[in-house]
């Protein structure tokens, strides 16, 4: 694992990917479980693997999660074929015996302050969440990430008596390119980065 990838491969995954606003095409369940058992390997605090996915595909779900979506994202996103919902779980310590099996990490988090839980909970599962974009492009799917959703309603439809919140949606899909807007630019190295 000390061979750098192609540049094709890096190409797919950094230079020449996108973030689609038209998605569109079919992800079947196979593809999904496939895009998890990539992601799942990503590192975490802890190996705490805080996010929680929920893959909406139904109409049903389509339609409880319309009401949270801006104005900008509605369209799009109930014309994705998938929209993920990456959620982390405030008791991601509960399942620390399992992941982190070596010493008691369970004790590190319970009963910590919930601003600390969100803190690692929200951090791990945004790391998750670059993961699952990554992990998508791998196996040929567009995706469209983005955050103009109202919290509160997509945690209150999809997560009510859980310990589970809501962080970023993903559509998920095969993007059309005729409906990219010019990529933006990004900072060189100089101006975000130094070696020391």
């Amino acid at each position: 694992m000390h061979d750098a990838l192609p540049q094709a491969m890096l190409a797919r995954l950094f230079r020449e990917a996108r973030t689609h606003n038209a998605i569109g095409g079919d992800v079947e369940d196979d593809t999904l479980r496939a895009l998890y058992d990539l992601v799942k390997f990503g590192p975490t605090e802890a190996n705490s693997c805080p996010a929680r996915f929920v893959f909406v595909r139904s109409p049903e779900a389509k339609a409880r999660l319309a009401p949270a979506l801006s104005d900008g994202n509605r369209d799009k996103t109930l014309a994705a074929p998938v929209t993920v919902i990456v959620g982390h779980d405030l008791a991601f310590y509960d399942k620390l015996p399992v992941l982190f099996p070596h010493t008691d990490a369970r004790s590190w988090f319970a009963g910590s302050d919930e601003a600390r839980l969100e803190r690692v909970g929200l951090r791990g599962s945004s790391m998750q969440a670059a993961y699952l974009i990554l992990a998508a492009r791998a196996l040929g799917l567009d995706c469209g990430p983005m955050s103009g959703f109202d919290n509160a309603m997509v945690d209150e439809a999809f997560f009510k008596g859980t310990a589970i919140r809501s962080n970023i949606l993903v559509n998920l899909g095969h993007g059309d390119p005729a409906q990219l807007f010019p990529r933006s630019p990004r900072l060189p190295f100089d101006e975000a980065a130094r070696i020391e």
